[in-house]
């Protein structure tokens, strides 16, 4: 074998080597979409659930892991239009089984609230619960326009915004602060939550 012919060899040889190790590389790193963008664990009455987001931009996609019910702890998938910025465990009915709930806030500017939750049935298997459109009480969603917050104080789920004044740009309310209470019942085909009180306080 001449000296050109080995040569020519040896450099298809380490070009292939160099194309394998490159493409090893590059399966090798991790999806962007698969890292969670959140991730929680919380636990009541030896119920426990996993909370984990993954995706990037406005649509992500929601998995809700419960563990520890006697029948089914199928794991739930959704896709939801934002992102989650907490989750909660709390016994919302007191029925000795727990209720988990999730808080997302849209893209944009609007940064619009949602809730969803599930609650435990007998410690068997979940359901989701309904959480109402702000949009369906005139009286609480009089000059909303976004950026709540949520959380579960005494049983109760809390919902906390400022109000918009005429002519407030969206970054700059100067209304009151509404607090909206809601109390979870059992609805016709699920449980729900329904508005308990609505309170209004100037901000400080």
């Amino acid at each position: 074998m001449n000296s050109f012919l080995l040569k020519k060899i040896i450099l298809v040889i380490l070009a292939s080597t160099f194309i394998f190790s490159c493409k090893n590389k590059e399966a090798g790193k991790p999806n962007k979409n698969s890292t969670p963008s959140f991730q929680k664990t919380l636990a009541l009455q030896n119920i426990h659930f996993e909370i984990s987001t993954t995706g990037s931009g406005s649509i992500q996609k929601l998995k809700i892991k419960p563990l520890g019910l006697e029948i089914n702890n199928s794991e739930m998938n959704m896709e939801i239009d934002g992102s989650v910025v907490n989750a909660e465990i709390g016994d919302l009915n007191s029925d000795g089984f727990p209720e988990v709930l999730i808080y997302t806030v849209s893209a944009g500017s609007g940064s619009y609230g949602n809730v969803i939750g599930y609650s435990v049935n007998n410690g068997k298997s979940m359901s989701q619960i309904y959480f109402p459109p702000i949009s369906n009480n005139p009286e609480a969603s009089k000059s909303y326009m976004g950026h709540d917050e949520f959380a579960i104080v005494e049983s109760n789920l809390v919902q906390r915004f400022q109000t918009y004044n005429t002519g407030d740009t969206n970054a700059q309310p100067t209304g009151n602060i509404r607090q909206i209470q809601y109390k979870l019942i059992d609805g016709e085909a699920s449980r729900k939550f329904v508005i308990d009180k609505i309170i209004e306080y100037p901000l400080k």
